[in-house]
């Protein structure tokens, strides 16, 4: 299936190196020789034919870092040997011989893809690093010899001409606007001099994108804190202190604790330890990422994405590239994004400074002498969280151990509302112990779909938590889908439960929601498949399903003592319902600072380009009016994944964008009678099954009765 190649990081860099220089080993690149042909798979090689494990699952036990390269040289040589036949076909433009027939090329290219990439994220190496940065380039050059062939466009812009004249159903009629739209904006139409500068740019963005990613990766490790001292954990629950105790064996300093670190400026120990200079060693490890000098220092590749991005929107026709990217989004505009997020930060911020207030007033009848800092917040607010509810999140824990969440929390929920069943598969090869596989069976009995759970947090696993699949189902490949979870749990030692805070369990619920995403789809062609929507779209049934982790009939079914089997006294979940509009301020105001980040720099003219990241990180949340040190944006630029090597480049803002048809939506199912097969059905009829084969607004709209409303979205953010 022809489909825009997802790096772990977006588009584009350099001169392409030779096939038999990277296949031998090119200086720099040591490591990923291989002993099989750099122009042709062997017979062996588990790419070269599909799957024939349930589902298509790749069959993890048969590859081997040397799977690769030879799978990307013919995925990329059969697929452009496709492509120019379709572009050379001697019979007229139709919409089966070109537009079809693109939709089915390089099936061989999206199966070593889908694998290589989610393995970089999840479970990667330096073999696999060194392979990324040598492929980064030669595939966005690769998709520039697609988008930019003269032959293939016009007959794309033929078929395009007379698609109202051929009889065809709503979703080819769209497959066709899609192609022509996606040429249109890579550059089908300009001329062969701005097309050598495009390739050229694309090239270099790409392996910007892939360094970036594998600096971030690096930094994170390097910026572990050691603790000498135990005494120094207090407040740190057992397990967390056994946990830093093993990783700091694991990195040879028996004796010592090491706080492993995650990708987001904030870092949870700072909830509960009690010694302030311990948490400021922390939060500056934290912030300093990417900015301290040496090999992994990201801020001059975050300029030169930037200046590149800056040119190539320029190149394009476009203000800037935030214009660019927005286009092809259901916002649409700059004006629109602009104008939401500063309608939110004034409130978010006088929220903040108000509960920055009460957190100070409660330093000071603790005559603690200093005024709070950003490192200060988290523990000074589960404390002010205690007293003013007498509740403290540590609470929770014990009622959230994983195994119990994950089978009567979030399975129990789908199964309630979509009809869903899971069984654990423990025949199928993974490519990392810790992962599961379940079998999804419909509501019919029919078997849906394979799903797979990665939860623990590992050194070569990049932070965060997200989905991916390994197959995307499509009616014209008969393809079912194999999706996948990855969570950064921390693993407890051996013999120990895996118990979650409630962010936790709220991020399985969210990662969960795009996996039904990918699960439910129902599309004919590949190009619409799952998660293929607008990334401002992407977000909404995951946050969406976010609602069911504490509607009372799923709370009660999976929060349950570890040890006692006892269930979650219920007024200890009406402290935790009561809570929910807490630290609002704080909780928006990190986010909007970090969205109106990512639009501040992609929004630059490639004329006035930023030359200090600092300086324009500062300047940029005080015009913003979010220049508020206690609060800084739940990302700096040089650990900014999401924007830099992610995909969400100009789309951060898509999560409080999603949030508005979020909480639309959960009024409609309050509303509506809650989790029923009936709303549920009904949701995955209109929303969840359609993939990118429908205006996702319009989606929206045909399940909600109306337009997308912002006001639950204030009520519920206490914004109102």
């Amino acid at each position: 299936m022809y489909r825009t190649i997802t790096l772990t990081l977006t588009a584009a860099l350099l001169a392409t190196p030779p096939p038999a220089a990277i296949a031998a080993g090119t200086p720099g690149m040591t490591g990923i020789a291989t002993n099989e042909s750099p122009l042709h798979m062997t017979q062996q090689n588990p790419f070269r034919t599909a799957s024939t494990l349930s589902f298509q699952m790749p069959p993890f036990d048969r590859i081997t870092d040397q799977s690769y390269l030879p799978a990307f040289e013919d995925g990329m040589r059969d697929a452009l040997l496709e492509i120019d036949r379709i572009a050379g076909n001697l019979e007229p433009a139709t919409f089966d011989n070109t537009i079809v027939a693109l939709d089915r090329s390089g099936q061989l290219l999206e199966r070593v893809s889908s694998v290589f990439f989610n393995m970089t994220a999840a479970n990667t190496n330096a073999q696999l690093e060194a392979i990324e940065l040598a492929l980064a380039p030669r595939l966005a050059a690769h998709e520039d010899a697609i988008k930019l062939n003269a032959a293939l466009f016009g007959r794309i812009e033929k078929v395009h001409a007379a698609r109202s004249s051929g009889g065809l159903d709503a979703e080819s009629l769209r497959l066709i606007e899609r192609y022509h739209t996606d040429f249109v904006r890579a550059g089908a139409r300009l001329s062969d001099a701005d097309k050598s500068r495009l390739k050229s740019m694309n090239a270099q963005i790409a392996s910007l994108s892939a360094t970036f990613s594998q600096n971030v990766l690096k930094e994170i490790n390097a910026s572990a804190v050691t603790v000498d001292n135990l005494a120094e954990l207090d407040g740190m629950a057992e397990a967390d202190v056994a946990a830093a105790a093993a990783e700091a064996v694991s990195r040879g300093m028996p004796g010592k604790y090491v706080i492993a670190l995650i990708n987001t400026t904030g870092q949870p120990p700072e909830e509960v330890l009690s010694s302030r200079a311990l948490r400021k060693r922390l939060y500056e490890a934290s912030i300093a990422r990417g900015m301290r000098g040496g090999p992994h220092d990201n801020r001059a590749v975050v300029l030169d994405l930037v200046a590149l991005r800056a040119e190539r929107a320029r190149l394009l026709g476009y203000a800037n590239h935030a214009a660019y990217m927005l286009e092809d989004q259901t916002a649409r505009t700059t004006d629109a994004v602009n104008k939401l997020l500063a309608d939110l930060a004034t409130p978010a911020v006088a929220n903040a400074r108000r509960e920055a207030a009460d957190l100070q007033a409660l330093v000071d009848a603790e005559k603690g002498g200093f005024a709070i800092a950003a490192y200060d917040w988290a523990f000074y607010s589960e404390k002010l969280r205690k007293q003013r509810f007498d509740f403290d999140a540590a609470q929770l824990k014990p009622y959230f151990e994983f195994d119990n969440v994950l089978k009567n929390g979030v399975f129990y929920a789908a199964g309630q509302l979509y009809g869903l069943r899971f069984s654990e598969r423990r025949d199928l090869p993974v490519y990392h112990p810790d992962v599961r596989v379940f079998d999804v069976t419909d509501a019919d009995g029919k078997p849906l779909a394979l799903f797979l759970m990665d939860p623990y947090a590992r050194s070569n696993k990049r932070g965060g938590a997200w989905m991916n699949a390994y197959v995307t189902q499509s009616r014209l490949l008969d393809l079912h889908p194999v999706v996948a979870n990855h969570l950064n749990i921390p693993k407890p030692p051996a013999g120990m439960p895996t118990l979650l805070s409630f962010d936790e369990v709220t991020t399985m619920f969210h990662e969960f929601g795009h996996a039904l995403h990918g699960m439910f789809s129902s599309v004919r062609y590949p190009r619409f498949s799952g998660t293929s929507v607008p990334r401002d779209f992407v977000e909404y049934p995951s946050q969406v399903n976010e609602m069911w982790s504490v509607w009372p009939q799923v709370l009660e079914n999976y929060a349950h003592h570890h040890q006692s089997g006892a269930a979650m006294p219920p007024a200890l979940l009406e402290k935790v319902l009561a809570t929910r509009t807490f630290n609002q301020g704080f909780d928006t105001t990190h986010y909007l600072a970090a969205a109106l980040l990512d639009q501040r720099w992609y929004q630059v003219d490639a004329g006035t380009l930023p030359t200090d990241v600092a300086a324009f990180e500062a300047s940029a949340l005080q015009n913003a009016g979010v220049d508020f040190a206690p609060v800084p944006p739940r990302y700096r630029s040089t650990y900014f994944s999401h924007v830099f090597s992610s995909g969400y480049s100009a789309g951060y803002y898509a999560y409080i964008w999603s949030e508005v048809l979020d909480a639309d939506t959960v009024q409609w199912f309050r509303q509506n009678g809650g989790m029923t097969r009936k709303n549920g059905d009904w949701f995955r009829q209109e929303v969840l099954s359609r993939g990118g084969s429908v205006d996702p607004v319009g989606a929206f709209t045909r399940f909600r009765g109306h337009a997308p409303d912002v006001a639950p979205l204030l009520e519920r953010r206490g914004l109102k």
